[in-house]
């Protein structure tokens, strides 16, 4: 791999590294844990990625093989880049991390954009809590535009992929930030409804139980404010922050 990392460390730890390290190659993978993707859709749930280090960083992962290319066959014969059997081991390291990495505040790291929709995803699974769920169950389909991913809570556990839901108990349709919004970011699932940001079919109950399940992780440390996180959070206090 042209720079590739080494750490001439033997340990497991840094020969991984060697191959994944590599800055933006686990969003990469990131964007493929729940199913195969055309480059125009990688790209866009990696809007500050240039397409020149996409196509640089999927060149490497294919070499490496945790990434492999194919044809679909008709009526698409389009081409997507999917993860391969040693890629997608992958997927319980990146839930590790992001479990890990949601505890850090957002304003140790401030940004301007807004999770993709397989992030999102992501984000749900690594914050599900078994304990609110309780003996919860409901599936539900989510649905971002054109994208749709069946979940289901039963049993304690969470399990969500990329597809349609077999008889669904709730579908919820909305973009990626209002869904966020709503589990994340303390508003109600009724504004989200009453305003159309958030589309519902089915049991409007079971959606505000299912919405409940994943609880903003409580921070695990405080890092110092970035100046930029300063600035803003001295904007909000003066209401300049839009």
């Amino acid at each position: 791999m042209k720079g590739e990392r080494t750490y001439d460390d033997p340990c497991g730890i840094a020969r991984a590294l060697g191959l994944i390290g590599e800055r933006w190659t686990l969003l990469v993978i990131r964007e493929l844990v729940f199913g195969p993707k055309r480059f125009t859709d990688l790209s866009r749930g990696l809007p500050a990625m240039s397409q020149n280090v996409l196509s640089q960083r999927l060149r490497e992962l294919q070499r490496i093989g945790l990434v492999r290319q194919r044809k679909l066959g008709p009526p698409a014969s389009i081409r997507v880049y999917e993860l391969t059997e040693l890629g997608a081991e992958l997927k319980s390291v990146l839930v590790a991390i992001g479990r890990w990495g949601s505890r850090i505040p957002l304003d140790a790291a401030p940004t301007a954009s807004d999770l993709s929709v397989d992030a999102l995803v992501l984000a749900l699974v690594t914050t599900f809590d078994a304990a609110i769920a309780g003996d919860l169950a409901v599936r539900c389909e989510l649905r971002f535009d054109d994208d749709r991913f069946h979940a289901e809570i039963a049993d304690g556990r969470f399990a969500v992929d990329r597809g349609d839901a077999s008889r669904p108990d709730v579908i919820i349709d909305a973009d990626s930030p209002t869904l966020r919004s709503v589990v994340f970011g303390g508003r109600s699932l009724e504004d989200a409804v009453a305003t159309g940001d958030l589309r519902l079919n089915g049991s409007a109950e079971l959606a505000g139980l299912l919405v409940r399940c994943f609880p903003r992780p409580t921070p695990a440390l405080t890092l110092p404010r970035t100046p930029l996180a300063a600035d803003r959070k001295e904007k909000k206090e003066h209401g300049l922050d839009t």
